[in-house]
């Protein structure tokens, strides 16, 4: 997909240097802003943000390009300890982003003691990458908190840089950026430099219906979800989708559909509005319900679904 706009903290160079370029792959606990960041760097919208856990499902690339760098950012999924077999595929992904890193971005938020898994904690401690530690949500406590956290990450992960920082706020982000600039190898770029992400259209329309469920419905029904865009047509001035909203049981589809079509009704107007300003044009969305029965638990499915831990 490409950019339809230029990353504010990707500034032209100054004079001609070596082009880098390299993966950063952002791991962390659920909810600690992971998404926000990312699309902060990025200066779109790619990755979902809710105040619910495990919003973030597959591993999605963004990518900053500039006249001497391209930094292929990655969202991954929080890091939990899985449940079921859709749960075991999410982490899948955050193996994967070990293995291709040039940059480790850990992000934890102020307050957060430890990563929920001690696998994983172990191989950012023995990491031979960089690796910056980001104290999020810093807008929430007060300097003897933020010192504090400081002291426990510094003695938990010595290898690591520590930032403070503030996704939301946008506060402390660019000197980050500058970091993960310094820290990239010297390499030709790996994608198009007019590339914005690695991920298809039908991807972010698929994301942006589950975010508006996500938000709308409570209990099991967001984690019970799956979308599946099958139709997308393009034309000059309107694109045509057609969607259908995965779920696993009747009375699931039942509760999305709602009192008179009005629960889906709400997700299909709220969802149209943000793809028109994704795509910038008018967008034609046809919304539907199906039942299939525990696709969460279905490697068949899971792969159809693009779970496939690459």
């Amino acid at each position: 997909m490409e950019s339809q706009s230029n990353n504010p903290l990707a500034t032209p160079s100054q004079e001609q240097k070596p082009h880098k370029a390299g993966f950063v792959n952002i791991i962390g606990n659920p909810n600690v802003g992971k998404s926000t960041l990312m699309n902060a760097l990025v200066g779109e919208r790619l990755s979902i943000i809710t105040s619910k856990a495990q919003t973030t499902r597959h591993r999605i690339l963004g990518i900053v390009n500039g006249e001497d760098f391209q930094a292929i950012l990655s969202d991954t999924p929080g890091i939990i300890k899985p449940a079921y077999e859709l749960q075991a595929s999410m982490m899948d992904f955050v193996k994967s982003a070990f293995e291709d890193a040039d940059v480790l971005v850990y992000m934890v938020e102020l307050g957060e003691k430890e990563l929920k898994d001690e696998a994983f904690f172990n191989k950012i401690r023995n990491s031979k990458i960089p690796v910056l530690l980001l104290i999020n949500k810093i807008d929430n406590g007060n300097e003897e908190t933020l010192e504090a956290s400081r002291t426990h990450w510094k003695e938990q992960v010595p290898n690591a840089e520590i930032f403070a920082i503030s996704a939301l706020e946008n506060f402390g982000v660019a000197q980050v950026f500058n970091r993960i600039l310094e820290a990239l190898p010297v390499s030709p770029p790996f994608y198009p430099k007019d590339a914005l992400t690695d991920k298809p259209e039908r991807f972010f329309v698929n994301e942006i219906i589950r975010e508006k469920i996500l938000i709308h419905y409570k209990k099991e029904i967001p984690y019970s979800v799956e979308i599946d865009t099958e139709e997308f047509f393009e034309e000059d001035n309107i694109i045509r989708m057609r969607s259908i909203i995965m779920v696993e049981r009747d009375s699931q589809k039942g509760i999305i559909i709602g009192h008179k079509g009005a629960a889906l009704k709400r997700v299909g107007i709220e969802a149209r509005k943000d793809l028109e300003v994704f795509f910038g044009k008018k967008v034609h969305m046809e919304l539907y319900v199906k039942v299939n029965k525990n696709w969460r638990s279905s490697e068949r499915e899971l792969r159809r679904f693009g779970y496939n831990g690459k």
